[in-house]
């Protein structure tokens, strides 16, 4: 029992009760420094506090002092190292790695086990053992004593503590992340920091926050921790320094800070996404980029201002949420045909060239690995005015976003007449193309996009029968969403067209893929949750929400764990509507599935759902880091995870950049030797600020990947719109 609870306690590190947007929580901050900080270009063999607590870095020739915000040489005394040479430990004992004093009695960590002097001065050896394990210690690295007085160690089988003559210990399966001991450093509270050949990591027992990877370190082998009285850390690596700074925050602090961040490197002519950075892992130099899907990322942003209006009443809330409204309805009145929805718009001066990217050889390329991929040039087409391109070949995912979006902000935002009747104008637009095209999006080319069919057609036919349940529920939801802004039956009832005559409904109670491997991909789950928002949001047929709120289940079992802050919230906002109406004893009348005898009170009770995985939204918005730079991160070293061995594992790693690591957009598939999917030992995702991925959008289990490796930094509407959306729901108040 005490590794099941044990788990409880590792996965989020502290327990959570009601959630409040004024509630104080550390926020983990690391600043790398090398030579451009005045520090030597080689390993940095150690790191000490000086008497008045400033970090002197040891490298081989010199040593240099972190005064003044900057590193400078130093000409005082090093810290002597440990002297081993009066130990007198019997010779089977090997060599001397560590040492500590603990209650009064010596204790030497040494190659073939932990020794203490007794009160006779005669050294015995050590054999920690606890409800688990009972270890005769090998290469005992590291030791020490932390605030509390327990006495640390770090060895070949693992790390414990001794506490009130009580051995705790810990392996993979407790939570520990790796081993390859280097240093050991006290921390606060308990806590204790290791060095290893592979990161560090910080742990009390209850919890471990690892920390490796550029995003944390300039190099990986770390040789030395000293950690400062206010938490500070200082890792000294083969390749710089780190200091890692627990800094205090509030949600809405967080919140302030990326809405800065997008303000500032992030908005290109109201759209919103990812930049480009001219200098690896340094933000200060970005220039602005685009992506694939500007309306779907401005869209998100949009809401997330919508929300944050809604609950805080801000001017300026109101005022982003309108400029990412016009925006995103500029995308829709620049194309070649009314109410087609472009994907980016930029000037025709733009600074890369565009549609040398994407020529005839750029499209045969992409036709190998994708037979269906559209050939079309051009790819960015000239605005009817010549200022401006606008990319065409428009997908699904644009749409999500735009539907998404318009609801919320004719609901939270759009006041005055005209307002609702902008929202009015565009929904009515987008929504007439698709049926007038036969549920699809017609291209400058006359021909339908790759990815925006929504066609009966499409969906019985051997290239689009695995998008059936998706498309299908999107379409019902576009024309819900579409009813409810324009207040028009005819949408309505070419939904009940769809569904009686081609079973939308049905299709769309499996509305997300999950098998085969090659037909999933993480961001379908943001187009399956907020088209879902939109669908049971406007949705008044009881019976319909009863088969919609089915089809959420099936969705969110297969991603409840992958710790997405946006999709659980999504969730529960949609799974409270529902428990609403089944509060209401509706399922109860026997009105509803008269042929199905008690479906609907079993349903309804089935259904009825109050875990919306709470915690995890909460750890993600915690622990997301404030510096959002893609790095790469490689998890598969690690000793608390577990891989998914389901044949042909699909990893796809999203948009890249172009950089010198990896010029191409490709899908990697894991080999089973190379695995590079999985999960912690607890079931759950590793943590955001742990793994590869911090868009919210992207594969929680991913064990390796890079996005932008370096080269981008993403919005912080990650953080904003699942955090003022859990606010407006009152999971956060």
């Amino acid at each position: 029992m005490k590794r099941i609870a044990l788990f409880c306690i590792l996965l989020v590190g502290i327990t959570f009760g009601q959630h409040k947007h004024t509630d104080k929580f550390q926020q983990d901050v690391a600043t790398v420094f090398g030579p451009k900080d005045g520090l030597p270009a080689e390993i940095i063999e150690s790191i000490f506090l000086t008497d008045a607590g400033n970090p002197v870095a040891v490298a081989a020739k010199a040593a240099f002092i972190f005064e003044d915000s900057k590193w400078k040489k130093f000409s005082g005394d090093k810290m002597k190292k440990q002297d081993f040479s009066k130990i007198n430990l019997p010779a089977k004992a090997g060599t001397i790695y560590s040492m500590a004093r603990f209650s009064g009695k010596q204790f030497v960590g040494a190659e073939s086990g932990l020794f203490y002097l007794n009160e006779n001065k005669k050294w015995r050896r050590v054999l920690p053992a606890d409800e688990n394990y009972s270890w005769a210690l090998s290469s005992v690295r590291v030791l020490t004593v932390d605030s509390k007085k327990r006495l640390w160690f770090g060895a070949k089988q693992g790390i414990g503590f001794l506490d009130n003559e009580k051995w705790h210990l810990f392996t993979g399966k407790e939570g520990l992340p790796y081993k390859n001991f280097t240093s050991i450093a006290a921390a606060e509270n308990g806590a204790v920091w290791f060095g290893t050949k592979k990161g560090a990591f910080k742990t009390d027992g209850t919890f471990f926050n690892y920390r490796f990877s550029r995003r944390w370190l300039p190099h990986d082998h770390v040789n030395g921790i000293v950690v400062q009285a206010d938490g500070t850390a200082w890792n000294a690596t083969n390749a710089g320094v780190s200091r890692i700074v627990r800094k205090s925050l509030n949600y809405e602090d967080k919140a302030a800070y990326f809405t800065n961040q997008v303000e500032t490197r992030h908005n290109r002519m109201g759209f919103i996404a990812q930049n480009h950075l001219q200098e690896r892992y340094n933000a200060d130099s970005w220039r602005y980029a685009i992506s694939d899907n500007d309306g779907m990322y401005t869209s998100m942003y949009g809401a997330a201002q919508a929300f944050r209006y809604a609950v805080t009443g801000d001017k300026e809330a109101r005022k982003l949420a309108k400029r990412s409204f016009e925006a995103c309805k500029w995308l829709v009145d620049i194309t070649h045909e009314k109410g087609f929805p472009a994907r980016v718009i930029v000037p025709k001066d733009w600074h890369e060239p565009v549609n040398e990217q994407y020529d005839a050889a750029y499209n045969k390329k992409k036709q190998e690995e994708d037979p269906f991929w559209k050939d079309i040039l051009p790819r960015f087409v000239k605005s009817k005015d010549g200022k401006y391109l606008w990319k065409c070949d428009t997908s699904s995912d644009e749409l999500a976003g735009h539907y998404f979006f318009y609801g919320i902000y004719y609901d939270l935002i759009a006041e005055s007449k005209e307002e609702k009747a902008a929202v009015r104008e565009v929904v009515r637009d987008v929504t007439d193309h698709l049926i007038r095209n036969g549920f699809l999006l017609r291209d400058h080319d006359g021909k339908p996009t790759r990815w925006a069919n929504f066609s009966p057609e499409f969906f019985n036919s051997v290239w689009g029968w695995d998008q059936r349940g998706l498309n299908s529920m999107m379409m019902l939801s576009f024309l819900n969403v579409a009813h409810h802004v324009t207040g028009d039956a005819k949408y309505l009832e070419t939904a009940k067209m769809l569904r009686e005559k081609h079973d939308y409904h049905i299709n769309a109670m499996q509305s997300k893929m999950f098998f085969p491997p090659d037909d999933v991909v993480p961001w379908d789950n943001n187009l399956c949750l907020m088209s879902m928002y939109g669908l049971m949001k406007y949705e008044t047929d009881p019976e319909l929400m009863m088969m919609y709120r089915e089809s959420l289940e099936n969705s969110w079992l297969h991603i409840s764990k992958q710790k997405s802050a946006f999709w659980n919230t999504l969730y529960a906002a949609l799974a409270k509507k529902f428990n609403k109406m089944v509060d209401s004893g509706i399922y109860d009348s026997g009105k509803y599935f008269k042929k199905a005898g008690t479906y609907a009170q079993f349903t309804a009770r089935e259904f009825y759902k109050t875990d919306f995985k709470v915690n995890d939204i909460i750890e993600t918005l915690q622990k997301l880091p404030l510096d959002l730079i893609g790095y790469r991160m490689d998890n598969r070293h690690r000793l608390d995870i577990v891989f998914d061995p389901t044949p042909g594992q699909v990893v796809n790693e999203g948009w890249r950049p172009e950089n010198p690591e990896r010029p191409d957009n490709v899908f990697e598939k894991a080999q089973e030797h190379q695995l590079k999917v999985g999960w912690h030992v607890s079931g759950s995702a590793l943590p955001i600020d742990e793994r590869c991925h911090v868009r919210l959008d992207r594969d929680g289990f991913a064990l390796d990947a890079k996005e932008g490796s370096g080269y981008s930094e993403h919005e912080g509407t990650i953080y904003l719109l699942p955090y003022y959306m859990a606010r407006y729901h009152g999971i956060i108040n």
